[in-house]
């Protein structure tokens, strides 16, 4: 068996589509045009691809992108000052802070100053105790393109299908098994001390990889035809390409996994485009949510 490879990059940019013409609707029938400020402390390498990409998006899908680049040695209460002005700001929808941040702030303490209506991210537990109970708001951007992904394989309806979801950080395995919960999926949640951990995941019809070690997940943990969904972006060394040269790995190892499963994504190109694609979609849904419009089925 060869596993169908799971287009993360189609699905996004069909998404995207999706946004663009929710904007043009919003802006054609009530001159609403949503806006998302992305706000970016020191000069990360990887942050600043990250947030130089989600201002490109936000524009092409004509929406109204602010953007706040601020020096690494910016004291917490200059920025929390900042988050301020924007939750009163009528003219931001969105509101999203790259991280990490620098050692000098608290990052909780920023998540939660955040207007839990603004919050993009999908990160405030006022934001994370919605999806516990079930109610809408504006879901993590990664674990929601996961289960989006998980859809597209199984034609829309995961109702009945045993999950497995490796790690329970509260950026992606929690927030991800709830929402599988929430599709009607029977979830587990394995972890570092799960025992017997291998066997555990050979009975999941989806599989959600979410632990941050390469390749962990070997062909034979992987039940035949089942969904697998890889979170995991890691670097490691590729001598085969040159001296100091490297390559992007996923949480599975997929020459193996792609000869059992029935779907699966690859890394790149999998997960994590969906995840500025689903930024982009909760931008929309606040700004809906928060003029008492009904919101578009993104």
């Amino acid at each position: 068996m060869t596993a169908k490879l799971i287009d993360g990059k189609a699905r996004a940019a069909r998404l995207r589509g999706d946004v663009r013409e929710a904007v043009s609707a919003l802006k054609a029938g009530q001159g609403v045009m949503p806006g998302l400020a992305v706000v970016l402390v020191g000069e990360d390498p990887a942050s600043q691809v990250y947030v130089a990409n989600k201002v490109r998006q936000t524009e092409e899908c004509g929406m109204r992108s602010i953007e706040h680049r601020l020096p690494a040695d910016t004291p917490e209460a200059e920025l929390l000052d900042l988050v301020a002005r924007l939750n009163a700001d009528p003219e931001v929808d969105g509101i999203l802070v790259q991280m990490p941040l620098p050692s000098q702030i608290d990052t909780d303490k920023v998540v939660l100053a955040i207007d839990p209506a603004k919050d993009v991210d999908g990160l405030h537990p006022t934001n994370a105790g919605r999806i516990v109970l079930g109610r809408p708001g504006l879901v993590p951007c990664t674990p929601k393109g996961c289960v989006m992904l998980a859809r597209e394989a199984h034609g829309g309806d995961l109702s009945g299908l045993d999950a497995v979801v490796l790690g329970r950080s509260i950026l992606v395995g929690k927030p991800v098994a709830l929402l599988l919960q929430n599709a009607n999926c029977t979830v587990t949640m394995a972890h570092s001390r799960t025992r017997d951990i291998a066997e555990l995941c050979r009975r999941a019809d989806i599989l959600v990889a979410a632990v941050g070690r390469p390749q962990m997940v070997r062909g034979d943990w992987v039940k035949p035809g089942a969904t697998v969904i890889d979170v995991g972006i890691n670097r490691v060394p590729a001598p085969e390409r040159g001296e100091g040269k490297t390559r992007l790995v996923g949480d599975v190892a997929f020459d193996e996994a792609v000869k059992v499963a029935g779907a699966i994504t690859p890394v790149p190109g999998g997960v994590g485009p969906m995840t500025i694609a689903c930024l982009l979609a909760n931008t929309v849904q606040a700004a809906c949510a928060r003029r008492g419009l009904p919101a578009p089925a993104l």
